[in-house]
């Protein structure tokens, strides 16, 4: 089974409520209509038409939107907030879908079709906020061959690819733990990760390979039981034979489908080459570390873009 078809069969078994704020989009209208259709989730569309099975919402003329407005009041007061200003945010269809997240009206919700990716992601973290667990609020691609001549099989998930510009020693360990709690949610094998950079097992010494030791040395302590290896050339990484000669005693049993990159531009960069040299799939940028599931889609997605984004939020929902 392709991972694509596991998420659909998995979130099936289980639809859940998501929100998609941005309905006015054809694209978003098309997505909530077959996401209905295949029993992917229970949909409702903000500011779109009406479509049998889908539940619609005008938030700016919402039955409890002052009840809304008095949440992110309180919320924010202490930075200022005003009742007039909470009222006229929460008439915004991103953040408004966000505050019915927090407040459990919704198990999820997709954004980012229309709105920029500054402001879904903004609103995510200030509505619904990180984990308490989390460390930090990242992001992932869900990376999918197409074809049978591809030269990578199955799923792999490549983080953070979108959000952290230059993670700590802390915060790639959250990266790598986080992508390792995706990975078993979403794909069939179990996670093996792989922390990349420019060296393999200690062939160079830079801050950039003293911050991924170190991030090595905490994973292993915290989950003994994940399969992990760093710092690792992709080259090796990816390559059985080139990681038996570059790296032998590395812990890893075969081919990573998780690679956690040293920076958002080799993470940014290397996703990107991967979709349109190596013609790959990849969806997302998908948050990991919120509270509850929120996720941005690229303002060029394809309605199947939205379907497959969706599908992976409904999996998030615990």
């Amino acid at each position: 089974m392709k991972p694509l078809d596991r998420i659909f069969e998995n979130a099936r078994a289980m639809p859940r409520h998501i929100i998609l704020p941005e309905g006015g989009d054809p694209r978003v209208a098309e997505a909530a209509m077959r996401l209905t259709e295949q029993g992917l989730a229970r949909v409702t569309l903000m500011d779109g038409p009406e479509l049998p099975g889908v539940t619609g919402l005008i938030p700016a003329d919402a039955p409890d939107l002052a009840e809304l407005a008095d949440h992110w009041h309180r919320m924010r007061a202490s930075r200022g907030m005003t009742p007039e200003r909470a009222l006229e945010e929460m008439r915004d269809p991103i953040r408004q879908a966000a505050m019915r997240v927090r407040l459990g009206q919704a198990d999820g919700t997709v954004g980012g079709a229309v709105a920029t990716t500054a402001d879904t992601v903004r609103a995510a973290l200030q509505v619904i906020g990180r984990a308490p667990n989390a460390g930090v609020v990242s992001s992932f691609f869900l990376m999918l061959s197409c074809g049978p001549e591809a030269p990578v099989k199955g799923g792999m998930i490549f983080a953070d690819c979108g959000l952290v510009i230059e993670p700590d020693a802390e915060e790639l360990t959250a990266i790598a733990r986080a992508a390792a709690a995706s990975c078993r949610r979403l794909l069939t094998e179990p996670p093996r990760v792989a922390m990349l950079s420019f060296s393999t097992a200690g062939s160079a010494d830079h801050p950039s390979l003293t911050r991924i030791r170190e991030a090595l040395a905490r994973i292993r302590a915290e989950e003994p039981d994940l399969e992990i290896d760093g710092e690792l050339q992709f080259d090796a990484a990816l390559d059985d034979a080139i990681r038996a000669k570059k790296a032998p005693h590395s812990r890893l049993s075969g081919r990573p489908n998780i690679f956690v990159f040293p920076d958002l531009a080799s993470g940014n960069i290397g996703y990107k080459i991967a979709q349109r040299l190596g013609g790959l799939i990849a969806i997302g940028p998908i948050l990991q570390g919120l509270n509850k599931p929120a996720n941005d889609l690229s303002r060029g997605c394809t309605v199947d873009d939205i379907i497959a984004a969706t599908a992976i939020t409904a999996l998030q929902a615990d």
